[in-house]
This record gives structure tokens, C-alpha cells and sequence, in this order.
């Protein structure tokens, strides 16, 4: 099992830039895949980014892609979500997940139901 702790998030100008960070306690993380996901008022949870176990392979969804980048240090047992050019749509409660599937596939790194672990979230807000 693995507990994870987000943090970064607050209040940005559109344009701005934030970094959020996911720090991993317990099993080894580097077993598990991670992505970031988010959840406006009102919307359903939606996936936003993810990074295979040894950073292989990272994936997007598209309204992010030249914005936002996805890294991770297994040492550090941490992930970041780096993000650019931030927009008001931007503006959710972020979460960071972790997988344990075998099969790593764009499917299945960005649905929200492969994910075991979620942590509780961090605000990120964007003025116009």
C-alpha cells in the first residue's frame, strides 16, 4: 500500500505557472505508475497527465499537451506536475493516483478506474 501527499497548488494569473508535487510514503514507489488528474466544481474527475515507472512513457490528454509536464524521481518518491501558461479552465482540485497494473497502456494510464490510490487533493486556481 502507498499513501501520497499532494502539495503546489493555490492562486495563479492566467499565464502563470505552478508546480505541483506528489510525495509517496509506505510500498516502494517505483512499483507503481502515477498520473495527475483533476476536478472542477461540478465535473466529473478527469485525467490530465501520466508517467510510466521508469518515466518511459508520459501522456497527456490533449487541452495540456506543450503546457504541462509530468516527471518523477523514485529516489525522491516523488512526482511533479510542472504547469505552464496556466488558463481559468485550469482552475480544479488536483490528485495525484497510483496504479499497480501489470499491462501499461494509454488506456488504461489514463482511466480513473485503473488507479488504487489516490491522495486528497490540491487547489489550483487560476484569475483571469
Amino acid at each position: 500500500q502507498v499513501q501520497l501527499v499532494e502539495s503546489g497548488g493555490g492562486l495563479v494569473q492566467a499565464g502563470g505557472s505552478l508546480r505541483l508535487s506528489c510525495v509517496a510514503s509506505g510500498r516502494t514507489f517505483a512499483t507503481y505508475a502515477a498520473g495527475w488528474f483533476r476536478q472542477a466544481p461540478g465535473k466529473e474527475r478527469e485525467f490530465v497527465a501520466a508517467i510510466t515507472r521508469a518515466s518511459s512513457t508520459t501522456y497527456y490528454t490533449d487541452s495540456v499537451k506543450g503546457r504541462f509536464t509530468i516527471s518523477r524521481d523514485n529516489a525522491k518518491n516523488t512526482v511533479w506536475l510542472q504547469m505552464n501558461s496556466l488558463k481559468p479552465e485550469d482552475t480544479a482540485v488536483y490528485y495525484c493516483g497510483a496504479q499497480t497494473a501489470t499491462y501499461l497502456t494509454r488506456a488504461t494510464m489514463t482511466s480513473l478506474n485503473e488507479y488504487d490510490y489516490w491522495g486528497q487533493g490540491t487547489q489550483v486556481t487560476v484569475s483571469s
